[in-house]
């Protein structure tokens, strides 16, 4: 008997992300302020508390040397590392690390103690002090504790109380499976980790397949997709593993449940293990064992010293893990045991550690930080200052007292504004000036669209402000028309130069801010034209980042294979994902809801707004106004749909002629097709529908242009 939608399996179009976007599921009240509530922790005593934590070991798991700071170390690392710089998703936002599937991942075994050892901090301080900010915290006090100096911390990231439901880690059914991968060994789609439920690699190297050098070929994509370099991806190997051991005491299928599976009594433990104790010398983690350097909680530089100067031996752990073991005689029983003080351990290698002496460019680098300490120790601060806050956005939303002054080109810079904004006056003399140009309502409103549209809300990169819309790579992406583009921009900077030229009252306006008003001028317009009356808010503020400021090869990962809103599809089938999966995706990172997406679509295909200026949806007589012909049209009987061979575009003919009258893509038919969206599409559609989708489209829009404007919010 079927008892509700989840007994069945249906194929639908999930907007679970989009409907995260429209609802608030914290605990906390509407007039909570995190970043507030942030700045009035006295930093030092938190720390002095979570190093407090870290060097108190517990019975029920015992902290290795008497130091849970490796653990906090890998935890901390778990956290931000799933990070990736594809579609800016995963990180310590958020402090997902708490749910599944994060919470159960293979590689994320055990860290469960490490986040139950912190709770006591977090339970002081509440609401003052997030798990998202405490988890990356914890990981500094335990490299400082340990003797190592940090770059900083910056606080402000709020908790969620969910997972992240736009998140697609992976088309694998079970842990550690591998589908992710072309012929050549390329990860495909947005992915960045090696398999399902790892954070980068396999350390027993690829498929676990013990060769360094292969396995350094993996390491350099993934971290790449990571946002590191070489020199950051050796330094975080390096640094890291100075710190702590592997744990594999004996195989894994000792192991009970993960989180997620386990039994109501273990309170969100999972992975008890039946072996000896369970825990300490018994403790079975990734199934490799023992420490890297016989100092495994101090910062030294013994790693890359070990690493060069003695040979490696493949050996098999008491688990079974592929690992390596150095056969030179003062290296045996160098380390002291975990938790026997009178005990001893042989250091090890990985696979993966391995792979920084045996590829060419890694050795160079790894070389490098041996002969010169220092440079490892500052390049390894850098990198993990980075792997730490990469997604965190720009610097603007940082908090605290530790915030390093320099400014990093991974944080897109913009500068600070030396000038006088613009008032109601300038606005609406700006407005003018901009419909008077060659510039068609379509075109300002794509070029705004354009400037701000990149914008993604998952690492708070990309969107209007610093107005890149006119630098590379953006102005040579092809979604947003360079030629057309180019025309454009030279347009609106000679109304710029002729505004700003014409002021000595020291008032300016930035082509960033102008790109934006002028998106505004054009929606007027087209209201007006539509028989409306309607204002699109604007406030300046916004900046002129310049070329130098910009990291061309990063901002590359921001460009749309597909973007609905502007009916444009490369073609290039993104890891199996539909037209209207990616239409979903790409709403999901503009932070909207299901709502809000219908009627930006459907405004959009009014003003005629379409990529290439295809008429595909552009269901009216009237384009470049803003009317919900688009909607009557989709849900109208008079006419039927026929695909065209490509599966994605479409042609509607009348019923009684026969007449080919418009044409479609599936971005646009999915409003009829989809029982949710179609819901949506009959409000816009009704006769009293369309002042109610000028309103709802006006919101819309002022939201995506205000996204990136994190000092309005």
């Amino acid at each position: 008997m079927v008892e509700s939608n989840s007994d069945v399996d249906l194929d639908v179009l999930d907007l679970d992300a989009l409907d995260q976007n429209a609802r608030d599921v914290s605990p906390y009240s509407d007039d909570f302020d995190y970043a507030e509530e942030f700045q009035k922790l006295d930093l030092d005593e938190v720390k002095k508390d979570i190093e407090d934590a870290l060097t108190t070991s517990r019975d029920w798991w015992p902290a290795d040397y008497g130091h849970y700071g490796p653990l906090i170390i890998r935890m901390a690392w778990h956290s931000a590392g799933t990070y990736r710089t594809t579609d800016g998703r995963g990180g310590a936002a958020g402090g997902r690390q708490r749910f599944a599937p994060l919470n159960s991942w293979p590689d994320n075994v055990n860290l469960d103690k490490a986040r139950r050892v912190l709770q006591p901090v977090k339970m002081k301080y509440g609401r003052s002090l997030s798990w998202a900010d405490l988890l990356v915290l914890a990981g500094n006090v335990a490299l400082e504790s340990m003797g190592f100096d940090t770059y900083g911390f910056a606080g402000g990231r709020e908790d969620a109380f969910e997972p992240d439901e736009g998140v697609d880690w992976g088309p694998e059914e079970e842990w550690m499976e591998d589908k992710r991968h072309d012929e050549e060994g390329n990860i495909e789609g947005d992915l960045a980790a090696d398999h399902m439920g790892l954070i980068y690699v396999n350390p027993e190297g690829p498929g676990g397949d013990p060769d360094p050098e292969e396995s350094a070929k993996y390491i350099r994509q993934s971290f790449g997709r990571m946002a590191m370099n070489d020199e950051e991806t050796v330094a975080l190997i390096a640094g890291g593993h100075e710190f702590g051991k592997v744990h594999g005491a004996a195989p894994d299928d000792h192991l009970g449940p993960d989180p997620e599976e386990a039994p109501i009594e273990q309170q969100g433990l999972g992975w008890e293990s039946d072996y000896g104790t369970g825990k300490g010398d018994d403790t079975i983690t990734s199934g490799l064992e023992g420490p890297w350097t016989a100092s495994p909680i101090e910062w030294n530089h013994d790693f890359l010293e070990n690493l060069f100067e003695y040979e490696y031996e493949l050996d098999e752990s008491p688990g079974g893990a592929h690992q390596w073991t150095p056969v030179d005689e003062e290296a045996q029983d160098s380390a002291p045991a975990a938790h026997d003080p009178d005990g001893s351990q042989t250091p090890m290698m990985l696979t993966t550690d391995l792979a920084l002496k045996e590829d060419p460019d890694y050795r160079e680098i790894a070389r490098r930080f041996y002969e010169n300490p220092e440079e490892l120790e500052e390049a390894f601060a850098k990198a993990w200052f980075k792997l730490i806050h990469r997604d965190m956005g720009p610097k603007e939303r940082y908090l605290g007292p530790e915030v390093p002054e320099e400014d990093f080109i991974w944080q897109d810079p913009i500068p600070d504004r030396d000038y006088d904004l613009v008032e109601e006056d300038d606005v609406e003399e700006l407005k003018e000036n901009v419909l008077d140009t060659d510039l068609s309502v379509s075109r300002l409103v794509k070029t705004a669209w354009a400037s701000a549209a990149n914008y993604r809300d998952s690492d708070k990169r990309g969107g209007a402000n610093g107005g890149r819309i006119r630098l590379e790579p953006q102005r040579s992406w092809e979604v947003n028309e360079p030629e057309e583009l180019e025309h454009a921009i030279s347009t609106l900077e000679e109304v710029q130069e002729e505004f700003n030229g014409s002021r000595e009252d020291g008032v300016r306006i930035s082509f960033a801010d102008l790109v934006v008003l002028a998106g505004a001028a054009a929606i007027e317009k087209a209201a007006e034209d539509a028989g409306y009356d309607v204002t699109v808010p604007f406030e300046p503020g916004r900046t002129d980042a310049s070329q130098e400021q910009t990291d061309v090869e990063s901002f590359e990962w921001l460009e749309l294979d597909a973007d609905g809103f502007r009916n444009y599809h490369s073609g290039d089938s993104i890891m199996g994902r539909t037209p209207e999966e990616l239409l979903v995706d790409h709403a999901d990172q503009l932070a909207l809801t299901a709502s809000e997406t219908t009627a930006l679509v459907g405004g959009m295909r009014g003003l005629a707004a379409n990529y290439d200026g295809s008429s595909h949806g552009v269901f009216t007589d009237d384009p470049e106004t803003l009317s919900n012909d688009f909607f009557e049209t989709v849900l109208s009987m008079d006419y039927e749909w026929e695909p065209r061979d490509d599966g994605f575009e479409f042609e509607l003919r009348d019923r009684d002629t026969d007449e080919v009258t418009h044409t479609a893509t599936r971005f646009d038919l999915v409003f009829g097709s989809n029982s949710r969206l179609r819901a949506l599409a009959e409000v816009y559609a009704a006769e009293d529908g369309e002042e109610e989708l000028v309103e709802d489209f006006v919101d819309a829009w002022t939201k995506v242009m205000r996204l990136d404007r994190f000092d309005l919010r």
